[in-house]
């Protein structure tokens, strides 16, 4: 059988790095062994689903790489879970219930009190016909549960191993609501049945749920899938991301970070395992690929490791792959240029900084002690246009003719021709500025 995973996410908002990662584990997990990735928008929740949040959902994930072999939605699939249904009240394992929310919550408040857990009673199903049609008069709808097995539970997990879950301490779960719109859990395993899910790898905190769908999957017929629950990830100070999602959504690392894709990957794929690498493709880190090296320490994503991965991927990244983003950004330099710059930025954007260092105009910064070394520099600066070997040329007869070497020879070069202390390899940039570009600059000149 084709391995078949899921990412299903509600178009209810962008797209962030908790759950993005959970796409490309699957993503990765899938690819691993030659199976398929189904993305599934879970917009049954009509009040908060979009239609922008979805599109922009699927354009986060083809900027991350993570395409998708099969799509689902399931707004157009109601009819099936409405058969769903009719088979579990068929059976006598989905039941209506008509308490409000208010009177439920009275329930939890008297048990916990009691110092019993606030497990749902059952009291539905010692209802009446009468009682249920004097409700049903009253305007009130039920709400359907699907009716557990007190049972234990029991599952291999791909990440946490033997998992079990005791089902008399959980209660029935609401499949259904009172306006007929079905719940997750239902929407969920009818889905991943008729679409051929082999592997549902998700977050921990989905085991509870797990243990119920598990039922339910059993209850129409069908053998669960395999299970995975990763640990979620945290903020580098170990509090939950909820609270700064906005910050940590993929729309903004893209547009206003300026964040490199791989970047994201390389981090993400590594979170949980005992080792991040920063990797240039998907196909690397497919290579490297095993579920069975996260573990359940809860992992930290911390933004100064991703800025420090985001550098290594650009010192890595070829000409090719980045040459139309550079070209929109201005850059002309061609892959010289890259090869000169990509070691010392952080972020992509910086290309653009260097190649208007690169082509001026800049205001050169000359010390009042070194300028009659920077003017004596440019005189002694080798005839016709600089190549990769001049640089070497060049500091060799200004060492010999004023004595300077070493810091005192290279720093004046470097702040009067590039304003800057820091940076690329001068004998890299020094044919990019050109000679007129750079003796203009030794002498003071803005250029």
């Amino acid at each position: 059988m084709t391995v078949t995973v899921r990412f299903a996410p509600s178009p209810t908002g962008l797209l962030h790095v908790g759950n993005a990662r959970q796409a490309l584990i699957n993503w990765l997990f899938a690819r691993a062994r030659g199976g398929r990735f189904l993305l599934r928008s879970d917009d049954t929740d009509t009040e908060r689903s979009t239609a922008e949040f979805a599109a922009k959902i699927e354009r986060d994930l083809t900027w991350l790489g993570l395409g998708w072999d099969l799509f689902a939605r399931q707004s157009d699939r109601l009819d099936r879970y409405d058969a769903a249904v009719a088979r579990l009240k068929e059976m006598g394992r989905l039941y209506p219930c008509y308490e409000t929310s208010e009177e439920l919550s009275l329930k939890r408040k008297q048990q916990l009190s009691a110092g019993r857990p606030p497990v749902y009673d059952r009291a539905a199903l010692s209802m009446t016909d009468a009682d249920r049609a004097a409700k049903e008069a009253e305007g009130i709808r039920p709400h359907w549960r699907f009716k557990l097995d007190h049972e234990t539970v029991a599952w291999d997990d791909l990440v946490r191993g033997e998992s079990r879950q005791d089902m008399a301490s959980q209660s029935d779960p609401v499949l259904l609501r009172a306006d007929g719109r079905p719940i997750y859990t239902l929407a969920s395993v009818v889905d991943d049945i008729e679409l051929d899910v082999t592997h549902i790898i998700r977050g921990e905190d989905h085991v509870t749920n797990s243990a119920t769908q598990i039922q339910l999957f059993r209850a129409l017929g069908a053998e669960p899938p395999v299970l995975g629950h990763t640990s979620l990830i945290v903020g580098a100070d170990g509090s939950g991301l909820s609270k700064r999602i906005g910050s940590l959504s993929l729309e903004e690392m893209r547009e206003t970070e300026g964040l490199e894709a791989m970047a994201i990957n390389s981090l993400l794929a590594g979170l949980g395992t005992n080792e991040v690498v920063a990797a240039t493709s998907l196909d690397q880190l497919v290579a490297g690929f095993d579920i069975s090296r996260y573990g359940r320490a809860t992992p930290r994503f911390d933004p100064a490791e991703l800025l420090q991965i985001n550098a290594k991927v650009l010192h890595e990244t070829e000409y090719a792959n980045v040459a139309g983003r550079l070209a929109d950004l201005g850059v002309e330099g061609g892959e010289a240029f890259w090869s000169a710059i990509r070691g010392n930025i952080t972020k992509l954007a910086e290309a653009g900084d260097w190649w208007r260092v690169v082509v001026g105009p800049i205001e050169p910064v000359i010390e009042e002690d070194d300028t009659e070394f920077c003017a004596a520099a440019a005189d002694l600066l080798p005839s016709g246009e600089p190549t990769t070997e001049t640089w070497g040329t060049w500091t060799g007869i200004l060492k010999s003719e004023t004595g300077r070497k070493g810091k005192g020879l290279f720093m004046p070069l470097r702040k009067a021709l590039t304003a800057r202390e820091r940076g690329p390899e001068l004998g890299d940039l020094l044919p990019l500025i050109g000679r007129d570009r750079a003796i203009s600059r030794l002498r003071g000149e803005t250029a």
